[in-house]
């Protein structure tokens, strides 16, 4: 595929690199149209040779939470960004009574902004066997034993990450490492937050979101105008704005931290008015 992604993350530009393969493993949801992506057959998919136009690979079935599953081979074509797949032969299989493996052809783009593969299948052999396909990629190897080790934990994540609104894990990863903290200020002895930072928040609680390992410290801070002790105050109800902003849109509170240090940790000078602005602050880390 003969692409680049120039997408603003964060205020950031990122830039992936010109004909970035797409070879490797993916995995994800095949699921029926008019179904939800949790309802769907367990897909892994292997491409070979996707920078060539030529595919080659694999593509594993399974029926969620049960050791049915079909793997079988594809080949196909990517042209113009669409990657066009057949499944050709069925090389292996073990099946519950109830399940029908029916040879697919598969169109998949690649969406730059997302980082998932998606598209639509369709089957010659079955009527009515269609519908859509997402995937997203991995560094794992293709599963090739009868029994896959690999829990659908995974799967469950995947249909709870698309309903969050969340990118694939690849792109995730870049999200948090390149992501820009920036304070929110607050007008003098105030502690409302602005609407103008609702999108910058809304932004790093996607980033916490998407990583399970990752909380966020919030800590509060105030000009030198006032006593020690109101300060004090007025920063920590900056910082509990802050956290009652982050819980009404649902991130957890057990993925954040508080903290509030009223005048003590200036960011400019309390001499002028610019730095005292600069200093009615909230600030932020990953923790």
């Amino acid at each position: 595929m003969k692409l680049f992604v120039l997408t603003w993350f964060f205020g950031l530009n990122l830039i992936f690199a010109m004909g970035q393969s797409l070879d490797g493993v993916w995995k994800g949801s095949m699921y029926a149209n008019g179904t939800s992506i949790e309802s769907g057959r367990v897909i892994y998919l292997e491409i070979q040779g996707e920078k060539s136009g030529t595919i080659t690979g694999r593509i594993r079935n399974e029926i969620y939470n049960t050791n049915d599953f079909a793997l079988k081979n594809i080949k196909g074509e990517a042209k113009s960004g669409t990657i066009s797949l057949s499944e050709t032969v069925v090389s292996k299989k073990a099946t519950g009574s109830k399940t029908n493996w029916c040879r697919s052809q598969l169109t998949l783009v690649y969406n730059e902004k997302t980082g998932y593969l998606e598209g639509t299948y369709t089957s010659s052999e079955c009527r009515n066997f269609a519908g859509k396909v997402i995937l997203y990629q991995e560094d794992n190897q293709f599963p090739e034993e009868t029994i896959n080790p690999e829990s659908h934990h995974w799967f469950d994540l995947l249909a709870k990450d698309l309903k969050k609104g969340l990118n694939a894990p690849k792109i995730r990863k870049i999200e948090r490492e390149t992501f820009a903290f920036s304070p929110i200020y607050f007008d003098y002895d105030k502690a409302e937050i602005k609407t103008e930072f609702n999108a910058f928040l809304d932004r790093l609680i996607k980033v916490v979101e998407g990583h399970s390992d990752l909380r966020v410290k919030v800590t509060g801070h105030t000009d030198s105008d006032g006593s020690d002790a109101y300060n004090d105050g007025l920063s920590q109800r900056r910082a509990q704005a802050i956290i009652n902003y982050f819980v009404s849109k649902g991130l957890s509170a057990d993925r954040l931290e508080f903290d509030f240090k009223g005048e003590k940790k200036p960011a400019a000078s309390n001499d002028t008015s610019e730095g005292r602005q600069q200093n009615r602050r909230v600030d932020f880390q990953f923790i």
